[in-house]
């Protein structure tokens, strides 16, 4: 992989020598790439230096997130967009987001494995990222490596959630465009899905459609997408088939992607969808931050005379908080 190899030598990195790494990364070196994410990856005290840095570079790239249930072939999806986005002469980097192992708390590589077809394209960067826990399909870490990607000058970046079901909608708060992959032969697709990833998509794409049942998902797809209310002008999400396996219908999803991203340009929504990125991983910045001083309230005595004036009907909860704060 191209990333493979820099795990020990990230230790080294230093804050004087971040500007460099992030120029080699723009000169289009896997390895300074990768060890740009690993600092994200590892929450580096460098984090900061690190995106001060990085922020005149990004807003170039788009955003194209793939979610879905498991088992529909998110992998299969991305390799074979890979491969059209190649023929279209552009740089594409994969953000795999992997299950978390329960022995090392690493990531499985699952995804890396099914997209070896372009472990050798110097046009492709690939990368997986332990959710370590972290709810919505994506790591905690994602905005972070998003902008190591966008700012080392991709034209594309993919990102792939693990595959949680319905509460996997995260990645639309971090895409500009999200593709929701479903699949025939898996249950009630449609009722797997709606409760969450059926409200966030841009692009919907039955996968698997040499399979039988692939043409009613579509159809029940398309007629639950008529039922939601949409202003004049909003966006009409289109419902694709392919074989990702094969490669059928990918050159369709690939248009479908270029004519939304059309439509974000002209309509501002790219914008308005920006800033809002923005100011959440602000908000999650922030909050965290606060989350770290307030580790502190709770070691001294303080609190607990509070909870003991609550218990004893001196005080109410809120009242103490309010003393606390």
């Amino acid at each position: 992989m191209p990333d493979v190899g820099i795990q020990g030598g990230r230790r080294g990195v230093t804050a004087a020598a971040v500007p460099a790494l992030v120029e080699k990364a723009r000169e289009g070196d896997p390895r300074s790439v990768g060890r740009l994410v690993s600092l994200v990856e590892d929450e580096s005290p460098l984090l900061p230096e690190l995106t001060r840095v990085l922020s005149p570079y990004a807003g170039h790239a788009r955003i194209i997130g793939l979610t879905g249930s498991p088992g529909v072939g998110k992998s299969t999806s991305t390799n074979a967009l890979i491969g059209e986005l190649r023929k279209r002469d552009q740089r594409v980097a994969v953000l795999a987001v992997d299950p978390s192992s329960p022995f090392s708390g690493g990531a499985l590589l699952g995804d890396r494995i099914r997209m070896g077809d372009h472990v050798l394209d110097p046009g492709v960067f690939i990368r997986s990222m332990a959710a370590r826990g972290h709810l919505g399909g994506l790591a905690w870490t994602t905005p972070q490596a998003l902008r190591v990607l966008d700012a080392a000058g991709f034209d594309v970046v993919l990102v792939e959630t693990v595959g949680v079901g319905q509460s996997e909608v995260e990645v639309a708060g971090q895409a500009d465009t999200t593709i929701v992959l479903l699949a025939p032969g898996m249950g009630d697709g449609i009722q797997a899905a709606k409760a969450g990833i059926l409200e966030i998509g841009d692009v919907y794409v039955v996968n698997k459609a040499d399979r039988e049942g692939a043409e009613k998902v579509r159809r029940d797809l398309r007629s639950m997408l008529g039922l939601a209310e949409r202003r004049d002008g909003a966006w009409q999400p289109p419902v694709l088939k392919t074989t990702a396996s094969t490669g059928d219908g990918v050159v369709e999803v690939v248009d479908a992607i270029e004519q939304h991203g059309d439509w974000l340009r002209e309509s501002g929504e790219l914008q308005r969808r920006r800033v809002r990125r923005a100011r959440n991983e602000i908000e999650t910045l922030a909050l965290t931050a606060l989350r770290r001083r307030w580790g502190t309230v709770g070691e001294g005595d303080r609190l607990d005379e509070l909870a003991k004036a609550v218990v004893a009907g001196e005080t109410d909860p809120y009242a103490a908080a309010d003393s606390l704060l």
